[in-house]
């Protein structure tokens, strides 16, 4: 006796929990990385000069306080505070989370309430409506709707889990503008900083050229040069001068673009930046491949993506397949508003529907192989995506590897024309030498120190550039949701 009622719980149980179509979703194998590439076997740590690399070790979410500039770190806390692109990307990141819970709603019936009131007249001719036969009558119709579609070929499963990948990829846009953000505004100031050294250089090599201009034109009101010699220092001067005004404007549109990064106007009141204000990090943590493919923000937005695709597969199988429906409606329905709950007058009704798709021109079948190219694509930009990130990593550190030996030849330069210097000015000093010998010397000098300071700002911009191709910590970052 037990068994027909055994049988129909069991069918509508599988009924309800149905089977979930299209591909699930497993992360593409890589291929053998090894070692960082980059770094070569991981065993000793390298060094670049003052600056040795730590494979394996992790990056702090505030990274740029590796700089040791107060100045800096607060311009970049208050970029995080105030940058609309973040405050934009932080509210992407909800509307794909909202739109997944959404979805979620699907899992559950819908039920409705509602209630109608009609004042209507039958035909005498026609048979009456009402059971008195009256002809004119009031209807009061109060109900609940219940409806309901079981996900038996995990339509609405799919759909969630696109709708909830789309959400993790916006939280990892989220983390790449969280890391941009902060690289730029440190950039920036490095930036500034290498600027301020290289004006007060170039301002020193035009005072030297001044001077240099008067020695000369003094010397040839006394017949010791020609006019030549004149017009060659005299250009020597026009082309320094005419270094000066480029790089100030440079150093303006580096400071609007921090207030800009800080959400400010260029009004706006930020601190200035010297390079003796930084301090270069003496060691820098560097992922190995297996963390890469964690850490980078892009590489998991990559892979969110390629989620997504293939969970929109499964969404294009199912709607080739039967779609099932549950619908009830239960009520009252009475002539007079007093008599809605009376006796005799409920009413209730229960449906259920399936539909088959027969016959669509083709159309859900190519909308299934369009989902199934766009997941290859998803695919292979994941691949590229994880290609690309080795290649950023890699480039960084050879870029440290060339700023390192840079600076130590723009070093040497610098020391060496500052010797050449000090001898020139104790020759002056002892009548050995002529002041244009002096003031060429000195000149050598300023330029030395142009490169030397052009040769700091790059090391010091890689060195942010490494911490940003290698996820930039977001991972340590409270304020970013996990």
């Amino acid at each position: 006796m037990r068994t027909k009622p055994n049988c129909c719980v069991i069918a509508l149980a599988l009924l309800l929990s149905g089977c979930v179509v299209g591909p699930k979703y497993k992360r593409p194998p890589l291929t053998d990385l090894g070692p960082n590439p980059a770094l070569g076997p991981v065993g000793a740590a390298p060094s670049y000069g003052s600056q040795q690399l730590k494979p394996g070790g992790d990056i702090p979410g505030d990274w740029w306080t590796v700089f040791h500039s107060p100045a800096l770190s607060g311009l970049v806390e208050r970029s995080l505070k105030a940058n609309p692109n973040l405050k934009a990307a932080q509210a992407a990141l909800a509307t794909a989370r909202e739109n997944a819970l959404a979805q979620r709603g699907a899992y559950y019936p819908n039920v409705a309430a509602g209630f109608s009131a009609q004042r209507a007249k039958t035909a005498a001719d026609l048979s009456p409506t009402t059971a008195s036969g009256a002809l004119n009558f009031s209807l009061f119709t109060p109900q609940v709707s219940v409806s309901f579609v079981p996900d038996v070929f995990g339509l609405n499963r799919r759909t969630v889990e696109a709708l909830s990948a789309q959400a993790e990829e916006a939280r990892f846009a989220m983390a790449a503008t969280h890391i941009t953000l902060s690289a730029n505004v440190v950039t920036a100031a490095i930036g500034e900083a290498g600027l301020r050294a290289q004006i007060e250089a170039t301002q020193e090599l035009i005072r030297i050229n001044t001077d240099e201009l008067a020695t000369v034109n003094k010397q040839y009101a006394e017949g010791y040069v020609s006019g030549l010699e004149v017009a060659a220092q005299e250009a020597q001067l026009a082309q320094t001068s005419a270094a000066l005004p480029p790089l100030i404007k440079q150093l303006e549109q580096q400071r609007d673009l921090m207030r800009a990064l800080a959400g400010g106007f260029p009004n706006d009141e930020i601190p200035q930046f010297e390079m003796a204000g930084l301090e270069l990090p003496s060691e820098i943590p560097v992922s190995l491949p297996s963390q890469i493919v964690e850490q980078r923000p892009d590489v998991r937005q990559a892979e969110e993506n390629l989620r997504a695709a293939g969970a929109l597969v499964g969404v294009a199988v199912a709607n080739r397949l039967p779609s099932f429906s549950i619908t009830g409606d239960i009520g009252t329905m009475a002539l007079a508003f007093s008599r809605i709950f009376a006796d005799g007058n409920g009413f209730r009704d229960v449906a259920g529907g399936v539909t088959q798709p027969i016959f669509q021109a083709g159309t859900l079948r190519h909308r299934q192989r369009a989902a199934e190219a766009a997941m290859e694509q998803a695919k292979q930009q994941y691949r590229a995506t994880i290609l690309n990130a080795f290649q950023n990593v890699a480039d960084t550190l050879n870029a440290l590897q060339q700023d390192a030996e840079a600076l130590k030849a723009a070093g040497a330069a610098r020391d060496a024309a500052n010797a050449a210097l000090e001898l020139a000015q104790r020759q002056f000093q002892s009548g050995y030498t002529s002041y244009v010998a002096l003031l060429n010397a000195e000149q050598a000098y300023q330029q030395a120190r142009i490169n030397a300071v052009q040769a700091q700002a790059a090391r010091y911009s890689d060195t942010a550039a490494l911490f940003q191709a290698l996820g930039g910590g977001w991972w340590n970052r409270a304020d970013l949701p996990k």
